[in-house]
C-alpha cells in the first residue's frame, strides 16, 4: 500500500517467518537482522522519514517457556531500531503492539483504558517497547504509534501476498492448514469456557484493515506531531466453533478437531473497541467480517494446492 501511494520503501528482514515473495518488487529489499548491529547500521544510511516496526517473535505459548529468546528479539531488538533512528534522525515509529498487553479482560468490550496486565511473556515484552517508545519520545523527540492489533488474520484482498506463513501458531491458519489437508486434524483448547458454544471467543481483524490504519497512523504523527495508542479491532467476536463452521463452509470440507484441555492465560472472551481509531485517524473495519477473512485466506491455499509455489 506505501508503494502504491508512491513511497519509496525499503523491506529489512531476516526471512525468518516470511518469504522474498511477498516483498513488493517495487521495494528496495535488504536482508538483515535487528539484532546484528552491523546490518542495521548499513540500512541506516538511507535517508528515511519512518519507520513500521513489525519484527518480533509472537507465539504467547513458547514466549513463557523461553523469555530470553523473546526478552532478545522484541525488546533489545526495538533498543536497537531506536538507538539507529535516534543516530541517524529518523523521527517517527509505527509500531506492531497486541491485545496481550492488557491481559486477562476486567471488562468488555476492551478499550485503550483498560489495565495493562500481560498473563504471558510476550505481552510483556510489547509493553516494555511501548514504555520505551514514550521514554524515546520524550528524551529524544521520536514520535510513534503504538497500534495494539485484536487477532489479525486474512490474506491481502488484492492477491499480491501469496507465501503461507511458516508454523503458524494462531487459530485461523491452523484451520487452514486442516482444511487443506496439510494437517490431518487441530486441536480446539477447552469447550469449557463461559460462553454460548463452550469454546474461547475472539476479535478477528483483516490484514487489509490493518494496512489502512498503520497508513493513516503514519499522516497523524507526522501532521499532528503528537503520538498515538490504538485498539485495531471489530468490537464483534467469533467463537473457535464459529470459526471453523464458518471455514467449513467456505472450503468445502470437513475439518477435524480434538478438543483437549485449557491452555493457562486464555480468556473466555476476548473482543475490543476502537473508538478512539476513528476519533484520531478516521479509520474503521471495512474487510473484517468472518466471511472476507476465511475466503481471502482459502484463495491463497486454493494456489499452493493447485500448483506448489516456490519459495
Amino acid at each position: 500500500d506505501l508503494c502504491d501511494q508512491g513511497f519509496d520503501v525499503t523491506v529489512f528482514d531476516n526471512l525468518s517467518t516470511g518469504h522474498k515473495i511477498n516483498i513488493d518488487s517495487r521495494a528496495n529489499f535488504i536482508e538483515g537482522d535487528i539484532l546484528n548491529l552491523d546490518d542495521l547500521h548499513s540500512v541506516f544510511q538511507s535517508l528515511f522519514t519512518t519507520v513500521f516496526h513489525f519484527a518480533a517473535l509472537k507465539a504467547a505459548g513458547e514466549s513463557m517457556l523461553e523469555p530470553g529468546k523473546y526478552a532478545t528479539a522484541n525488546i533489545t531488538g526495538t533498543i536497537n531500531i531506536l538507538n539507529q533512528m535516534v543516530e541517524n534522525g529518523v523521527k517517527n515509529i509505527i509500531f506492531s503492539s497486541t491485545a496481550a498487553v492488557y491481559g486477562m479482560p476486567g471488562y468488555l468490550p476492551v478499550d485503550e483504558n483498560h489495565p495493562l496486565n500481560p498473563v504471558n511473556f510476550y505481552g510483556f515484552t510489547k509493553l516494555e517497547i511501548e514504555r520505551l517508545l514514550g521514554w524515546y519520545s520524550n528524551l529524544k523527540g521520536i514520535r510513534y504509534a503504538s497500534l495494539r492489533y485484536f487477532n489479525a488474520a486474512g490474506y491481502d484482498l488484492q492477491g499480491r501476498i501469496i507465501g503461507l506463513e511458516r508454523n503458524p501458531a494462531n487459530l485461523l491458519p491452523i484451520v487452514m492448514e486442516t482444511a487443506a489437508g496439510i494437517g490431518e486434524s487441530m486441536q480446539i483448547f477447552g469447550d469449557d469456557y463461559d460462553t454460548p458454544d463452550g469454546t474461547g471467543i475472539r476479535d478477528y481483524i483483516h490484514v487489509s484493515d490493518l494496512a489502512s490504519s498503520h497508513l493513516k497512523a503514519m499522516d497523524y504523527i507526522i501532521n499532528q506531531q503528537e503520538n498515538l495508542t490504538l485498539n485495531l479491532a471489530t468490537g464483534r467476536g467469533y467463537s473457535v466453533l464459529d470459526v471453523i463452521s464458518q471455514a467449513q463452509e467456505t472450503t468445502g470440507n470437513d475439518i477435524s478437531y480434538k478438543v483437549v484441555g485449557r491452555r493457562p492465560g486464555d480468556p473466555a472472551k476476548l473482543v475490543a473497541l476502537s473508538n478512539l481509531a476513528k476519533v484520531k485517524i478516521n479509520w474503521e473495519c471495512e474487510h473484517s467480517d468472518i466471511e472476507t477473512i476465511l475466503k481471502s485466506m482459502w484463495e491463497i491455499y486454493l494456489k499452493h494446492k493447485a500448483s506448489p509455489i516456490d519459495l
